[in-house]
């Protein structure tokens, strides 16, 4: 039986082999980058947020979320408040543009948090593959979602990470929140994820850019711009909804 050893040592080699050429599956490797488990370990993210859109501010805010996203509260600094909490919404009685509450509420968290919310209940990823995006090769796949799930499920996303590092380097995407979703795949855009900081070892973009997106040909024609600052990782937080709030339907 001096054939068996020799046996053994060919399969185990085979099955070492097989280990090394078995490849990662790319959202697991997206959420690994990001450090999604040492994210969900902290109880709650606070960071302030400058947007403009078009050279107009859009948002000025101090946000704070829960890290599993169940609760929310957005502090504009003209003294307005909403908070989220689950599926709803309340906001202050001096908040202005009423019509819009819930698209601010969850539109600009889901942005930051959208490297932790990769294998939500809900989500469904397909295409997957490789691209070029500024002359750079990225891996992409594509995000949609089951009926039912959140305010907008009929929303989608194309993600572009980093082949070396797999962080998310850009996500192109819809927004049917008041239209069609026709419309709204007319007009598709992208947020480029830039100018990661580690925030007690956690990599977090500090700089979001916008931008008019075709996936044939990229992105084109920057439509804003995003500062992100004052990251930090808080233990003692209220969610308390003051009674005079109104919520939003």
């Amino acid at each position: 039986m001096k054939f068996i050893k020799p046996f053994i040592i060919l399969i185990s080699a085979l099955s070492i082999i097989g280990c090394k050429s078995k490849p990662k599956d790319p959202i697991k490797a997206i959420e690994e980058a990001h450090h999604k488990t040492d994210f969900l370990n902290h109880k709650a993210v606070k960071f302030d947020i400058l947007l403009k859109f078009r050279g107009k501010e859009r948002l000025n805010a101090t946000i704070t979320l829960l890290t599993n996203s169940s609760k929310g509260l957005i502090e504009y600094k003209d003294g307005s408040k909403i908070y989220t909490i689950g599926d709803k919404v309340f906001y202050s009685p001096n908040f202005k543009n009423v019509k819009a509450v819930r698209f601010d509420a969850y539109t600009w968290s889901y942005f930051f948090m959208f490297p932790y919310k990769l294998s939500d209940q809900g989500t469904q990823w397909s295409e997957f593959g490789e691209h070029k995006l500024n002359q750079t090769v990225y891996n992409t796949q594509k995000l949609s979602f089951t009926a039912g799930t959140g305010d907008a499920p009929d929303d989608w996303y194309y993600v572009y990470s980093d082949q070396n590092n797999h962080l998310i380097n850009t996500a192109a995407y819809i927004v049917t929140f008041g239209k069609t979703v026709n419309k709204a795949e007319s007009d598709p855009h992208a947020i480029k994820y830039d100018h990661y900081k580690e925030v007690e070892g956690i990599p977090i973009a500090t700089n979001w850019t916008y931008w008019e997106w075709n996936k044939t040909s990229g992105i084109s024609n920057q439509l804003g711009e995003a500062t992100i600052s004052n990251i930090s990782f808080v233990n003692k937080v209220s969610f308390e909804v003051p009674q005079n709030f109104i919520e939003k339907e």
